[in-house]
């Protein structure tokens, strides 16, 4: 099915809001916000309802159209505002935006969000990353947006490169202070930038007021070599393609590691292959990985070449994955592990892929060709999908394929994706494990 875009985070990877059921919190429906005559417009930035104010003293980060029940006339998208309750109470300062988060907070007291402020959040971003990071991993995530104290972007280090990916044209008014502060704190050789909107937002990529690619700095030219716990991947940082590897599935792939040998390991959406390297490098007997993209795959094996591995050992097949699953269930082929990470939105041949809707068809198939105790290996990057609603995913494709199923591991993204616990947003990915076992 090609890119997917996690966190979307998101989509590091997509990313967003799931139901009160999954701990995030529900966008105000319209007509929320109920215009108060003890209202006054402020000198320097918006008024907030009740409700906002209650969520924004517990820790939340963003304001929503709704929530506003006045403004300072002539606001435009990148300034710095105040935040004020209706009775006058200062909630804090953020940026502006005309998109579907009006206000972004990055105080909670007044000053200023400058590079002084960039500079004391990214160092003690970077302190938690020393002591979390092994010393064969060398592409990391270094700050994740809100959970990091900076909303709407996120900072992935690759050895000594960055990539600052921005949510919103917003947040442009301070990536000045933010890459000069980054180059201070991080000794940077090259800065990229990426964008990474969320699609309920009117901001369309192609029509970035600054395109994606080298900001400062030296570009690296070729293929970037990094490595995770010292198994290498290429990456790209220029903009034009994927980054070519998901750094929160990190510890997902730890966990694995001892679990791969001998077996035959199907690879569904594989992208540029690195569950596929790893699975390869421990001891998997045959790997083969399937993806729409034709780039993709040829950068797969050049991932495998990277680590001394001959992908002629192995298989890539290029093709929709739904069609490829009914071809191997109708040639009788069996696995013994098959990971299914599909995109949050993808258009194929077999038409378009709705997560929400064909989840539970695409464990079905993929159980169809595996082996009885074999494992599925599940994730899902859908923020406003709970953890709970993904397990129920999982079950109904289960019972669609007459199958049972044991969960024997849960993860979700590596401890650089911390999720604040005022921002349960941040808790976006879900991954699991599960045995297939006949029903009895």
């Amino acid at each position: 099915m090609g890119q997917k875009e996690r966190g979307r985070p998101a989509k590091e990877r997509h990313h967003k809001k799931t139901g009160r059921s999954g701990g995030a919190r529900k966008k105000p429906h319209k007509g929320h916000a109920v215009q108060s005559s003890r209202t006054t417009t402020p000198k320097n930035g918006v008024v907030v309802e009740g409700g906002s104010e209650r969520w924004l003293k517990r820790g939340f980060q963003w304001v929503y159209p709704n929530e506003i029940l006045a403004k300072q006339n002539g606001l435009t998208s990148g300034r710095q505002v105040d935040i004020v309750s209706q009775s006058g109470e200062h909630l804090g300062c953020g940026i502006w935006d005309d998109g579907w988060i009006s206000v972004r907070r990055f105080l909670k007291n007044s000053g200023k969000i400058d590079q002084s402020l960039f500079f004391d959040r990214i160092a003690t971003a970077r302190e938690h990353r020393e002591q979390i990071l092994d010393d064969e991993t060398n592409a990391y995530r270094l700050v994740n947006a809100e959970n990091d104290g900076l909303p709407g972007i996120r900072i992935d280090m690759f050895g000594s490169h960055a990539l600052i990916s921005l949510d919103s044209p917003a947040l442009l008014s301070i990536l000045t202070d933010l890459t000069k502060a980054l180059e201070t704190v991080m000794k940077t050789r090259g800065v990229y930038l990426a964008w990474r909107p969320d699609p309920r937002d009117s901001f369309d990529v192609k029509s970035a007021p600054r395109s994606p690619g080298l900001i400062s700095g030296h570009p690296h030219k070729g293929p970037l070599r990094v490595t995770e716990r010292g198994v290498a991947c290429l990456v790209d940082l220029h903009g034009e393609k994927s980054v070519g590897v998901f750094l929160d599935m990190r510890a997902n792939r730890a966990w694995l590691e001892n679990y791969w040998g001998g077996k035959r390991v199907l690879n569904l959406f594989a992208h540029t292959g690195f569950f596929s390297v790893v699975a390869a490098i421990n001891g998997a007997s045959e790997v083969t990985s399937v993806d729409l993209s034709s780039h993709y795959l040829d950068r797969a094996e050049q991932n495998f070449i990277a680590n001394d591995l001959d992908p002629t050992n192995h298989s890539f097949i290029e093709g929709d994955v739904r069609k490829v699953l009914d071809r191997f269930r109708r040639k009788e082929e069996r696995f013994d592990i098959a990971i299914l990470d599909p995109p949050s939105f993808s258009h194929g041949p077999a038409g378009v892929l709705s997560l929400k809707k064909d989840y539970p068809g695409l464990v079905s198939s993929t159980l169809r060709v595996l082996e009885n105790g074999g494992w599925l290996v599940a994730a899902l990057n859908l923020g406003e999908v709970s953890p709970r609603d993904f397990h129920t995913m999982v079950h109904k494709g289960a019972q669609k394929a007459g199958d049972a199923l044991q969960l024997i591991f849960e993860g979700g993204q590596g401890p650089d994706f911390p999720a604040h616990v005022d921002f349960p947003e941040g808790r976006y990915l879900k991954f699991g494990v599960w045995r297939k076992v006949i029903p009895v």
